[in-house]
């Protein structure tokens, strides 16, 4: 009984496709790693088709409220069946400018929400991915918010420089 507990509890906090990547890898959270990553994509964009959809209804404050508002009662959720860490670990958060994930979540929310109105979904969200993979990127390349420095390497700018291309293909073809 208390083996299965510790699975239920590890299915919560880490998901399920945690299980099936230890098992496909055989290596463990490499996998894992691919797999969640995968799924969040995947997530964000039908999360964004539902957002603007509902803004249909009641309007992109409202919606993006709604938004948070119900990530809120999850993670409450989640954090009552697994790590119960004190709230009052935020505030030895240092720099303090890092807890604004929160408010950085709700305009990330309006600008999903706009983008996949006025371009439609796939182009909205090849974008969003080109963006976060420059930005990302250059917080890597300068060291930024606390992120080991890396060097700069062309085969990343090349990556790069192929998916723009491929954005323009996708977007004028």
């Amino acid at each position: 009984m208390k083996q299965k507990m510790e699975i239920i509890r590890q299915s919560i906090e880490y998901g399920l496709p945690y299980f099936f990547a230890c098992i496909c890898s055989g290596k463990g959270y490499g996998m894992f790693g691919f797999l969640i990553a995968l799924l969040s994509g995947a997530l964000m964009s039908v999360q964004g088709v539902f957002n603007t959809q509902v803004t249909k209804t009641s309007g992109i404050w409202v919606a993006n409220a709604f938004v948070q508002f119900t990530a809120l009662l999850v993670c409450l959720a989640a954090w009552l069946v697994t790590d119960r860490t004190s709230f009052g670990a935020l505030w030895k958060v240092e720099p303090k400018y890092m807890l604004l994930g929160g408010a950085i979540g709700a305009v990330i929310t309006y600008t999903v929400i706009k983008g996949m109105e006025l371009l439609g979904p796939a182009k909205s969200v090849m974008i969003i991915v080109i963006s976060q993979l420059i930005v990302a990127y250059l917080i890597e390349l300068f060291g930024l918010f606390g992120v080991e420095k890396q060097p700069l390497e062309m085969r990343k700018i090349v990556g790069m420089a192929v998916a723009i291309a491929g954005i323009v293909i996708f977007k004028w073809t």
